[in-house]
């Protein structure tokens, strides 16, 4: 038997909802009907973009449950064309996406940070 945790209502107000109305400006490096890409504006590496869906989505979980099998496809599409575009397939390169406030997710749209340009060192950090 699978459980699942009850999400978040949607904040339509967050600030990716609000970039993606237009409200507040981003660096767009590229969008599709389902996904826009566009520069973090605190980069983590040489390359850090966000790919962010359309749809009003809180997290991964809520992603992969109501979101259309075309939106997921077409998400993961813009994310790997993202990744082609910024010439991170021959090196390589990091995705993450938080969700949930034990894994310190900011905004509480679903989201997926592309990270590269660099060697990306160990994935999490230890407390000592």
């Amino acid at each position: 038997m699978t459980t699942t945790a009850p999400n978040p209502a949607y904040d339509p107000n967050n600030v990716f909802a609000r970039i993606l109305r237009g409200e507040i400006p981003c660096h767009k490096v590229y969008e599709n009907d389902a996904a826009l890409a566009f520069h973090d504006i605190t980069p983590a590496a040489p390359v850090h973009v966000l790919v962010i869906p359309r749809g009003a989505y809180t997290d991964f979980h809520d992603f992969t449950h109501r979101a259309t099998p075309e939106e997921i496809a077409k998400f993961w599409q813009a994310v790997d064309h993202v990744a082609q575009q910024e010439n991170l397939l021959p090196a390589g390169f990091r995705l993450i996406t938080n969700t949930g406030p034990d894994s310190g997710q900011e905004v509480p749209h679903f989201h997926v940070h592309l990270l590269g340009g660099e060697k990306l060192g160990p994935l999490l950090s230890r407390k000592g």
